[in-house]
């Protein structure tokens, strides 16, 4: 008797069960000690081979028409990501995230919506988990039964399992395009103006230094990739990440990343260590991907001290709402400082603030770029320069609304204009700088 696969999760399961058993049939079939001696493509072709002839026995049950998925599928097993691979070559999907063997979704277009893959069972979906992890040179069990690692394509993958995930092993992957947004494409999709992209070119090439503030996956990343196009290529710049997302593309730049804590708990290097070694690297300019923890406290004393021009992003809910994250994580330096005290270094340090937004549409949005000009009596001086404002949302479901000029004129304008740069009139005359989205 041949077997059918229906379409439904009752045929979805029944497909991954039976290539559960073929791979582990495979496994069984091959000798390790000398599989490691052979070329890879010759490697991949002996597999190949081995699994056209399993699906192809008669006691497999295997119709003519799945034969092909199936071979494919048992590669995928071996070499990629199993079911998800699918889904993880689809260049529109932005986010892969299982909630057990027979729950995944994904992001697309910044929206959530679930799939019709399916995992055999939690023990597959485990497997899958263990072989990825490995690949990075990490490990997850039940003593450390939680994991971040980077895979090769620069994807970046969360775990849990049992009995920290109650409901089944979990997988988050969080994807990022091979190649980056510019400017030009935010402007096209309605992310920000075009007036909006200028400014912060001239903050950029102004050295300002930046703070980005937004939710996750409001596009912070992005968003920093695109301004730091602007940075001159004489400069040297450092990057500090957890895990490397940035794309510069300026010649002298050194990538630094944090190193998580071996087996036995030792050989942690936090985003401080990193931010403290790397002034003695002579950079121009200093940028941290995430603030995150005590780092903050050493990252404002560079922008303070010479280092002109760096950047950083911060998650937070709107722009007030990210200086109250800096004031606590200076607290978290384990340096006591009063709040006023506090705020002014912040206030010296920061000129501009930028906020990004990912909408319940699924859409992102610059939804103001600030400048803070200083602090008085213990209160921040900042001042909206631009703004978007959303009136509802349309038919096909598209934010309606538009970014608008406030018509405030920055401080730093002056010291723009004498550093040589030219700015347009009307940059900050108050107007709509687009038309209802």
């Amino acid at each position: 008797m041949v077997t059918e696969f229906a379409q439904d999760s009752t045929g979805q399961k029944s497909f991954q069960q039976l290539k559960t058993h073929l791979h582990q049939r495979i496994v069984d079939a091959i000798d390790l000690s000398k599989a490691g001696e052979l070329p890879e493509a010759e490697l991949r072709t002996q597999l190949m081979a081995l699994a056209n002839h399993l699906c192809s026995l008669d006691s497999v049950h295997i119709a003519p028409e799945h034969r092909e998925r199936m071979v494919r599928e048992l590669m995928n097993e071996i070499y990629g990501f199993g079911p998800l691979e699918e889904l993880m070559t689809d260049p529109e999907v932005s986010d892969v995230l299982v909630n057990g063997h027979d729950s995944v979704f994904i992001e697309k277009h910044g929206m959530l919506q679930r799939t019709n893959v399916q995992f055999a069972d939690n023990a597959h979906v485990l497997s899958v988990i263990q072989r990825l992890v490995g690949r990075a040179g990490r490990r997850i069990d039940e003593v450390s039964p939680m994991v971040d690692a980077k895979l090769p394509d620069g994807s970046r993958l969360n775990a849990v399992i049992p009995p920290v995930a109650l409901r089944g092993p979990t997988i988050s992957i969080r994807r990022f395009q091979q190649e980056a947004l510019k400017f030009e494409d935010l402007i096209r999709m309605g992310s920000l103006a075009a007036e909006m992209a200028e400014f912060l070119k001239l903050a950029v090439q102004g050295r300002l230094n930046l703070l980005l503030s937004g939710g996750t996956g409001a596009g912070k990343t992005t968003l920093l990739n695109n301004i730091s196009r602007f940075i001159p290529t004489t400069e040297r710049v450092v990057t500090i990440e957890e895990t490397a997302e940035l794309q510069l593309q300026q010649p002298d730049v050194v990538a630094l990343e944090t190193r998580p804590p071996n087996v036995e708990g030792k050989g942690e290097i936090l985003p401080r260590d990193l931010l403290r070694n790397s002034l003695r690297m002579r950079p121009d300019r200093i940028i941290v991907g995430e603030s995150r923890g005590g780092e903050v406290l050493d990252m404002l004393q560079a922008m303070n001290t010479g280092h002109d021009g760096s950047m950083s992003t911060v998650h937070a809910n709107d722009t007030r709402d990210a200086l109250d994250r800096l004031e606590l994580m200076i607290a978290l330096s384990g340096v006591e400082l009063p709040t006023s005290v506090a705020r002014q270094y912040i206030a010296s340090a920061l000129q501009v603030i930028v906020h990004v937004s990912r909408l319940s549409t699924g859409e992102r949005k610059v939804m103001r770029i600030s400048e803070l000009s200083g602090c008085r009596d213990g209160v921040y001086d900042i001042e909206d320069i631009f703004v978007y404002r959303m009136t509802g949302i349309s038919s096909t479901g598209r934010a309606q609304g538009a970014f608008y000029a406030t018509g405030y004129e920055p401080v730093v304008l002056k010291r723009l204009l004498a550093s040589g740069f030219r700015i347009p009139e009307s940059l900050f005359t108050p107007r709509e700088l687009s038309a209802p989205q």
